[in-house]
């Protein structure tokens, strides 16, 4: 699928997936760890927000910018979480400027993007960053790229595709990020997923 292919897609499924989430569960309290270490007044950047009811919605006391592909995710996360920024983008050219925000979570996003493309991801992360600040991302279990037809029951089409968490890590240590920790937790949709909470200490 080609990113226009990918966001018409979004665009289509955007409520009914929305209404498979909920705003807690195990993978949404990882935010709370995330939000301890970082500054008063910290600017947080949620990549691939969605309707903002996962990350955005939980990101309590701090300055929120949510960016999506899907100009319908963005309608429903400015529904549910008024007070965010919401920016329409591309992940691997995210529209903000350099040393612009204290940590990123990227749940369920970064591998809508070919796995090729995924070094240039965690490029932009490492960009937009402030030293020392955190990602905390979902990443693959396995090297996979894959369409799945029907998704969810949809009638759409969804790109998948990771080269799993070796390459992963690899692809983040070159960045200039360090590993805090890498857990398996579960989502509101019954899987579970590996998540990483990493640290941008520069190149």
């Amino acid at each position: 699928m080609d990113r226009q292919e990918l966001r018409r897609a979004w665009d289509a499924v955007a409520d009914d997936y929305a209404s498979t989430r909920r705003a807690d569960g195990e993978d949404a309290a990882l935010i709370d760890e995330l939000l301890e270490g970082l500054p008063e007044a910290a600017t947080v950047l949620d990549v691939g927000c969605g309707d903002g009811m996962r990350t955005l919605a939980n990101l309590a006391g701090v300055d929120r910018i949510g960016l999506d592909l899907s100009s319908r995710q963005l309608e429903l996360a400015a529904e549910n979480v008024p007070e965010a920024h919401l920016i329409q983008g591309e992940m691997t050219r995210l529209p903000l400027a350099a040393n612009a925000v204290d940590a990123i979570t990227a749940y369920h996003a970064v591998f809508h993007v070919p796995q090729t493309e995924h070094p240039a991801v965690y490029g932009e992360f490492a960009r937009v960053l402030r030293p020392g600040g955190r990602l905390l991302a979902t990443v693959g279990s396995s090297r996979y790229e894959t369409t799945r037809h029907d998704w969810l029951g949809s009638g759409q089409s969804m790109f998948f595709s990771t080269p799993g968490r070796r390459r992963t890590r690899s692809s983040l240590e070159a960045a200039g990020f360090a590993i805090i920790w890498e857990r398996v937790v579960d989502d509101p949709l019954g899987s579970s997923v590996p998540f990483v909470l990493a640290e941008y200490r520069g190149q």
